[in-house]
């Protein structure tokens, strides 16, 4: 199956621990997952009530879906066991720790999960040195192609 990555929380996001998640979808919303119109760009995860719940993951509507549509930027609820629950609580409240999504795919069961993954800022230095790595390998590895 495919996945969606959040290939900029990467490039922002030192990420220290990931977490697989199970999310509450409606039928149109998985579709369109399916169909690979997902957009990452200003979502975040949230704790609420002790409960965990993903904001502004923007999920396109359905194309053929009729009156039952979902909305396409609605909170959703991300499912986790009390204890990764209660683990992540306690990282969070330490200076710099956020939440972020990372990919979306479905599981041999057709399941949607989602990774997340317990993230601290980077500085602009930081990505710069990020893009330097990443240059300086690429190059070996064209270089070792030859």
């Amino acid at each position: 199956m495919s996945t969606i990555s959040n290939r900029g929380a990467y490039h922002e996001f030192f990420i220290e621990d990931t977490y697989v998640a199970g999310m509450v979808l409606l039928g149109t919303e998985v579709k369109s997952i399916r169909e690979g119109k997902v957009s990452f760009n200003d979502s975040y995860c949230l704790f609420h009530k002790d409960e965990l719940w993903i904001k502004s993951l923007y999920i396109a509507e359905y194309t053929f879906g009729t009156n039952n549509n979902h909305i396409a930027t609605r909170d959703r609820k991300l499912l986790l066991n009390r204890r990764e629950m209660s683990k992540i609580q306690a990282k969070m409240k330490e200076k710099g720790f956020t939440l972020v999504p990372l990919k979306i795919f479905f599981t041999d069961k057709n399941l949607a999960k989602m990774e997340i993954g317990l993230a601290k800022g980077k500085k602009l230095h930081d990505k710069r040195d990020t893009l330097k790595a990443k240059d300086s390998q690429r190059e070996m590895a064209r270089f070792l192609k030859k």
